[in-house]
């Protein structure tokens, strides 16, 4: 498995939804928590430092995947939910 890099990091912050598709994108952790776009772009310099030091600190991004179906995501650092692509009403 290669290494989620900065540049990675960087290109997944400019769109918060996949294309084609327009599907909603959220961040991975390396703790395994969840972000939300809005809160990997606030805390993006954090983020950056943490990639490139291969810190431990809770804000290691190591991937930025699509939340097809579950309803009940909510972002480590917002408590806010995170939209799903087919879970919502």
């Amino acid at each position: 498995m290669r290494q989620y890099t900065v540049e990675q990091f960087k290109a997944d912050l400019c769109e918060p939804y996949a294309w084609p598709g327009g599907y909603p994108r959220y961040f991975i952790t390396s703790d395994g928590a969840a972000l939300s776009h809005k809160s990997a772009r606030h805390n993006q310099k954090l983020i950056i430092d943490s990639i490139n030091e291969s810190s431990n600190d809770g804000w290691q991004v190591v991937g930025c995947d699509i939340n097809w179906e579950d309803s009940n995501l909510y972002c480590d650092d917002t408590s806010e939910r995170i939209e799903s692509a087919y879970a919502e009403e």
